[in-house]
Order: structure tokens, then sequence, then C-alpha cells
């Protein structure tokens, strides 16, 4: 049986949810390096004094929302593969492939701030506690489960010493079981995803490839290839 929630438990909730939208609202016209709980509080109507009983310092505040949009990327991603998988013959790795890449553009373009709280420049002075990892391993170990689950054809050559170790320890948090050279091969594949979201969403690609569809389609085919996804 669920636990029932107390009047207080509830109107914390609120207040929390409130205190969050408000900092996010900042977010979008200041920044994130300009967040300030002074500001928060003031908007809200509420004294600093009651804010901090909620959150002691910014960079607690800071840090709820990196889980939170850790999280929600985490969950659009998750569906959209969840979804792809259930489509019968379409289910291959190479479809949950493309469901996951387009899941991350799709969020990030409708998520900007958000996008650039955890994937744009550090904010200075502020170092991301141990429970950020959980929340920010959620697409990687997607792609994980994708590997993991498709018959993949990529080359197996040796690693060098250093990259055949990193691999290793990704592999052992989002694949345990998957050859180190296929761990390799995602990592270049994700860090190549978020490379070309980042670029089209900080105006990177202006003057290029912009708009990015049918770039962003066609990367992701080439990576499904490297990562040898059957198509």
């Amino acid at each position: 049986m669920p636990a029932i929630r107390t009047a207080r438990e509830l109107a914390r909730a609120e207040l929390t949810s409130q205190i969050k939208a408000e900092a996010r609202r900042q977010l979008a016209e200041h920044g994130a390096q300009r967040l300030s709980l002074r500001a928060v509080a003031r908007e809200l109507g509420m004294a600093s004094s009651a804010l901090y009983r909620y959150f002691p310092s910014r960079d607690d505040l800071l840090t709820d929302l990196i889980i939170d949009a850790y999280d929600a990327l985490g969950a659009a991603v998750e569906q959209a593969v969840e979804q792809a998988a259930g489509r019968g013959s379409a289910a291959g790795g190479r479809a949950r492939w493309r469901a996951c890449c387009h899941a991350v553009r799709r969020w990030a373009l409708a998520n900007p701030h958000e996008y650039a709280l955890i994937y744009g420049s550090p904010v200075p002075g502020y170092q991301a506690p141990r429970r950020t990892v959980e929340p920010a391993g959620r697409v990687p170990a997607v792609i994980g489960s994708i590997l993991t689950g498709a018959r993949t054809a990529a080359d197996a050559a040796e690693l060098p010493g250093q990259l055949a170790t990193q691999a290793a320890l990704i592999g052992s948090v989002i694949a345990p079981g998957l050859p180190e050279p296929l761990i390799a091969r995602a990592l270049v594949a994700w860090t190549q995803l978020f490379g070309m979201v980042s670029f089209e969403l900080f105006g990177q690609l202006a003057g290029g490839a912009d708009p990015a569809d049918s770039f962003f389609s066609f990367a992701v085919e080439q990576m499904a290839g490297y990562l040898g996804l059957p198509g």
C-alpha cells in the first residue's frame, strides 16, 4: 500500500517544485552562473532564510536541477527506445539506436536551457556531487543495452592499453560482458551524438548544415553502421 503523505509533506513538495520552476526560469534568462537563491526567494515572495530550509546553498539547488534534467532526458530516451522495441519486426538494434538518437535531439531542442546546464560550459566553482552520476548514466546505459541486445558486426581490433582499461571500466557499468572494442565504439558514437546536438543547439551549424534534420539522420545511420548494427 502506498504511503499516505501528510499535508506538511505535500506543501513542502509543492513549494520545492515552485522553487525549482523559478530557478529554471532564471537559468533561461540569466544562465547558471548567475543563479541566486536570494533572487529566487524574492521572485517567490519568500524570505531567504525560509528558502535555505529547502536548499542550503546555490549548489544544492543546481544539483537538484542537474539531476532533474538528466532524469528527464533519460526518461525520454528510455520511453522512445521502449516504443521502438515494441514495433515487432522493426525492433532491431538499428531501429532502437535511431529512436535513442532522435529522442536526445528532440529533448534538447525542446529544453535548451536544461540541456545547456548538463552539457554546456561548466559552472565556475561548482563541483557535481556523486549523486549526479547515476542520472547522468541513463542514456549511456540505453546505448549499452541496445548493443547488448543486438547482433553487431563491428570490427574487434585490439585497443591500446589505456583505452582498453577505460573501455573495461565503462563496460562494467553500462554493458557488462560486451567486448571492449565495441564499448570503445559506443563511446565514439555517444560523444558524436551529443557533439552533433550541441553543435546544432549552440549555433555551430549555422550557415552550413542548418536546419540539421537531414544531416542528423545521415550521421545517425553512419554511426549505426560504425557500431555494426544491422539495418
